[in-house]
């Protein structure tokens, strides 16, 4: 995929250690017209002052509001979306971010799925379900091409 420079791209992620991985592709997408994509919490509330940032709810699969919170963040998603339409999304997981790559693919977005860099023997269950409408789909550990065949090694973000 040739990028040019009138692209928007939408880094998009959870919280903590994603966020921090999405964060290394910035010297990459700088040039481009470029925004964030997180969860809103302690950690994420100065990110703003740096970059240009969209929230969505903190979300937990194991809390008992999950469903509420996770149906927030599909019409978050869904309003991101439409209102900032990106060319290409990319992201590294987790749970909160699947409504937006699945929009963005839906609208005909390039998506582009960075799986976690703490996984080395296992998939995510976010990866599992993005691998399959990812247009492009890395790895960051050789070992994971074993789940992912189709998937590119291109080493570590870190």
């Amino acid at each position: 995929m040739r990028l040019n420079r009138n692209l928007k791209i939408c880094l998009v992620s959870s919280a903590g250690g994603h966020l921090a991985q999405i964060k290394q592709l910035i010297p990459i997408v700088e040039k481009y017209d470029y925004f964030i994509v997180t969860e809103k919490n302690k950690s994420t509330d100065n990110l703003n002052n740096n970059f240009k940032v969209y929230y969505l709810l903190q979300q937990e699969r194991k809390d008992i509001r999950f469903l509420f919170v996770f149906a927030l963040n599909i019409l978050l998603s869904l309003f991101y979306l439409v209102k900032k339409r990106p060319d290409v999304i990319i992201s590294t997981g987790a749970g909160a971010t699947i409504p937006l790559c699945l929009f963005g693919k839906l609208f005909g977005k390039k998506i582009i799925f960075i799986e976690s860099f703490a996984k080395i023997k296992t998939p995510t269950l976010t990866g599992k379900l993005i691998y399959k409408i990812a247009d492009k789909f890395y790895v960051q550990w050789e070992e994971m091409l074993k789940h992912y065949p189709k998937a590119e090694y291109r080493g570590k973000i870190y």
